[in-house]
């Protein structure tokens, strides 16, 4: 998976289409990131599980397909991510400009 924590992603596909968020998570057994911003937010019911937790229906960042998501490149956009080989470095580029990411 090329997308990783910290990566600035454009929502492509799904009910939060054209929203921008920062990777906060990657779960690469499910090929899933959470993405921070308020997108794909969900209510669930949480118990309270101590004197001090409250309880009550809270708003949760769920997870969402990775082919979903493409990168934001700082000069050009949302595009896909290139791979360039520098002796045995592996660099992240810019599928439209061919600028790092």
């Amino acid at each position: 998976m090329r997308i990783r924590k910290g990566d600035k992603v454009r929502v492509i596909a799904g009910k939060d289409l054209g929203k921008e968020g920062e990777v906060i998570r990657v779960i690469t057994a499910t090929d899933k990131v959470i993405v921070d911003g308020g997108i794909n937010m969900a209510k669930r019911h949480q118990r309270a599980t101590s004197a001090t937790t409250q309880g009550g229906i809270i708003d949760k960042e769920m997870p969402i397909h990775v082919s979903n998501v493409a990168i934001v490149c700082s000069k050009c956009g949302p595009t896909r991510i290139g791979m360039k080989f520098e002796g045995e470095k592996k660099r992240r580029t810019c599928r439209k400009c061919g600028g790092d990411l």
